[in-house]
């Protein structure tokens, strides 16, 4: 096995600091949407170090599966969760006018 380049050791360095970088702003985020576009972009910086690090299969899994497909359904689930959390505010408004109504009697 040949010692790495110091091209290569400069490149690897940049990535996994970046991915500190971006595994830090989504663990401390405060809003859903930027915490989850984070955690894509961990995935996505970590395919680019697997294709520097010459596993290009590795990368392509990384890359589709743990950045494309991941960060899709978070903002999936994240739009049918706010979705029905509108529904569910007007079912607990009818609940709470309902119960007004029959204090009154």
């Amino acid at each position: 096995m040949s010692p790495m380049s110091p091209f290569v050791f400069g490149i690897t360095l940049v990535l996994c600091i970046t991915m500190i970088g971006a595994a830090l702003m989504a663990i401390r985020a405060k809003r859903l949407p930027v915490a989850i576009l984070a955690a894509g972009l961990v995935s996505l910086v970590a395919s680019i170090l697997f294709l520097v690090l010459a596993a290009p299969d590795v990368a392509m899994t990384e890359a589709a599966i743990g950045s494309g497909l991941t960060t899709f359904l978070f903002f999936f689930v994240l739009a049918r969760i706010r979705g029905a959390g509108h529904g569910g505010a007007n079912i607990d408004a009818d609940y709470d006018a309902d119960n007004e109504a029959d204090s009154h009697d």
